[in-house]
């Protein structure tokens, strides 16, 4: 799959992104936050927020399942602005088999919180933005979760951020720069882990 941005509204209108796993990369610049981004087959609107644009992909399936069940869906529609690190499903599919069923259950809704928040950074952190923060950060830039927990963000060539778990794990922004009403969501390739 290619990771891409928005360069103009022709584009914008044209793209029709793929998420799940892939390699080719493309030049990515910041996306205008104007025009609307593809993301699993429905337009992310900059005008609406980041629960009610996340519900229209169906790439995004299991995590506004968790959403819900973590009771976080008010949260995600409030004023903000958050940053999310959205895992695709094919992310959560790469799990152990049956974390997210088991995460799922009323009885876990502590920990599937604490995981979900682990994906949400305060404030408005495009592609330009994390890359000042990693450049200022003499390769790293540090970010603290709703969570409480800790982020690395790093650039993996001239175009493409990473982002480290605690755990160590590493996950690719597959498409940036998804603007919403109340923040931006920047998809990616696995599931962000905290130590605990």
């Amino acid at each position: 799959m290619k990771r891409t941005s928005i360069k103009t509204p022709l584009i914008a209108s044209l793209l029709t992104l793929a998420l799940g796993g892939g390699a080719a990369l493309n030049t990515v610049q910041a996306a205008d936050t104007n025009h609307a981004v593809i993301v699993g087959g429905q337009s992310m609107l900059p005008s609406k927020d980041i629960i009610d644009n996340a519900v229209n992909s169906a790439d995004h399936t299991t995590l506004v399942a968790a959403v819900k069940a973590a009771g976080l869906v008010e949260t995600l529609k409030g004023k903000g602005p958050f940053t999310v690190f959205a895992p695709v499903n094919s992310a959560f599919a790469a799990l152990p088999a049956g974390t997210v069923d088991t995460l799922l259950k009323p009885a876990n809704k502590a920990t599937l919180t604490h995981v979900l928040t682990y994906h949400v950074v305060a404030g408005k952190l495009d592609m330009m933005t994390l890359a000042e923060k990693i450049k200022a950060g003499g390769g790293k830039a540090e970010l603290t979760t709703v969570a409480g927990g800790k982020l690395w963000a790093m650039m993996n060539g001239p175009h493409n951020i990473t982002i480290k778990d605690e755990k160590g794990d590493v996950a690719d922004i597959t498409t940036y720069d998804v603007y919403q009403s109340n923040g931006v969501i920047q998809v990616i390739d696995k599931v962000l882990m905290p130590k605990s």
